[in-house]
């Protein structure tokens, strides 16, 4: 049974960071390229930072780059996004999107706030 569990959500204030998780399970996780995603509140789900299967090619939205990082553990079935320097603008819930070949997994979501 295929899932991605996020993690690491929560009320943050403007500048702070946060450390979202996803850890995997039911295929073969160092197999896939894995991908964030959020999706705030009225707006489509945009895509927001990807990493490759083994970790080494990362790439990010404009509107996040320098401020967030995609990381992963492939030992551990698990990739994480480092998000710092948070403004009201990052406030959505965030999604691990796993991807290979024609296959793509989808967790469930994890909320992020970002308020004073």
């Amino acid at each position: 049974q295929v899932q991605l569990v996020e993690s690491g959500g929560g009320l943050v204030q403007p500048g702070g960071s946060l450390r979202l998780s996803c850890a995997a399970s039911g295929f073969t996780f160092s197999s896939y390229a894995m991908r964030w995603y959020r999706q705030a509140p009225g707006k489509e789900r945009e895509w927001v930072a990807g990493i490759s299967s083994p970790g080494i090619n990362t790439n990010y939205a404009g509107s996040v780059k320098g401020r967030f990082t995609i990381s992963r553990d492939n030992a551990k079935n698990t990739v994480y996004l480092q998000m710092n320097s948070l403004n009201h603008e990052d406030t959505a819930v965030y999604y691990c999107n796993a991807v290979h070949s024609w296959y793509s997994y989808w967790g469930q979501g994890t909320q992020v706030t970002v308020s004073s």
